[in-house]
């Protein structure tokens, strides 16, 4: 057998088998791995990573404000979609200009989350009951930002289309949050959370934030522009990822409370 022959085997062998598991995904129906490798894709791709994102608010009334920032993010550990660290630095408008934000992200408890504010030079600590609370203004709420717990809700496959798997998420303990339960569509070919609906206590649909744009960049599937609205007011907020970059190999140490005060620009700069 010859080379040539040898790889023309070895390719049909190949796309055999990706044509079998590609078979298998689309055929998924366990609801506990659809959410987890939902909630992989959203909040753990590659090892770390870097990227700027404006936020364009919109209230009810039309009025519009801007918030730009960037944001780090590693993985703590060796564990597989486990803790995680974050920094964010804030550089627009100027009264949240070199505002600091820091979360760290705890799969088995509340996360951890501190912010600089430096008109004050303060190192404020932010509860953890805050986080179905607004980010910083916008539409978007601190959960959002760092990821929900899986084990704080029961998931149930709804239904499965062509394109979608529909998950019904209700929560354990419906006294910590202001809805009864939420709708997650999430995109059969690359795992992502394409659009979730948050339904409140009366049976209506009050909050929604859709991912309007994915890119595969670096291999990895990644909502670029993302937007939160509020249905009750009609105010949104939409979101611009840009110059997003992976496994940029943050070192452990700048993810500290001395980071705060003392922002590692070399990493927030775009290389």
């Amino acid at each position: 057998m010859n080379n040539v022959t040898k790889l023309l085997n070895l390719t049909f062998l190949l796309t055999a088998v990706s044509t079998v598991v590609g078979t298998a995904v689309a055929d998924e129906t366990d609801v506990e791995l659809i959410v987890s490798k939902a909630n992989h894709i959203a909040f753990y791709q590659a090892n770390d990573g870097r990227a700027e994102s404006r936020m364009l608010i919109t209230d009810g009334g039309g009025n519009k404000q801007v918030r730009q920032f960037t944001v780090l993010r590693k993985d703590r550990g060796e564990q597989v979609d486990g803790d995680q660290d974050f920094l964010v630095l804030f550089s627009r408008p100027a009264d949240v200009r070199n505002t600091m934000f820091r979360v760290i992200k705890h799969i088995d408890s509340d996360d951890d989350r501190w912010m600089y504010l430096p008109g004050l030079d303060l190192v404020k600590r932010i509860s953890s009951g805050d986080k179905r609370t607004s980010f910083f203004g916008s539409h978007f709420f601190y959960e959002d930002i760092s990821g929900r717990r899986l084990d704080a809700d029961r998931h149930e496959l709804l239904e499965t289309t062509d394109q979608h798997y529909v998950v019904k998420n209700t929560p354990l303990d419906p006294d910590s949050v202001e809805f009864i339960h939420y709708t997650v569509w999430i995109d059969k070919s690359n795992w992502m959370p394409t659009k979730t609906e948050y339904t409140d206590a009366a049976g209506k649909i009050y909050r929604r934030i859709e991912a309007l744009q994915i890119k595969d960049i670096d291999g990895y599937a990644t909502a670029t522009r993302m937007q939160a609205s509020d249905l009750r007011s009609g105010g949104s907020t939409l979101t611009e990822m840009r110059y997003i970059q992976y496994n940029v190999n943050l070192p452990d140490d700048i993810f500290s409370e001395r980071s705060l005060r003392n922002p590692p620009r070399q990493w927030f700069k775009r290389s």
